[in-house]
């Protein structure tokens, strides 16, 4: 999936937010909170066009994990 050159900028600003809410397992500081609202909707949108141009594909990623297990 090829991404703008405005929304490739916000998730490379936003990624170190990520790393540190998925590392940490919590918010460290207020400003992340923030920027985690963001994040999420930037997830959202990404995950709503790549599931229009690839259906099937998610279900089924998420049946390889569980058979994975």
């Amino acid at each position: 999936m090829k991404l703008d050159d405005a929304t490739f900028r916000r998730l490379r600003r936003l990624a170190p937010v990520l790393d540190d809410v998925l590392n940490a397992g919590e918010v460290e500081h207020a400003d992340q909170a923030v920027d985690l609202a963001s994040l999420a909707q930037l997830c959202s949108q990404l995950f709503d066009a790549y599931q229009s141009r690839n259906p099937g594909a998610i279900a089924q990623a998420q049946l390889e994990a569980i058979e994975s297990r």
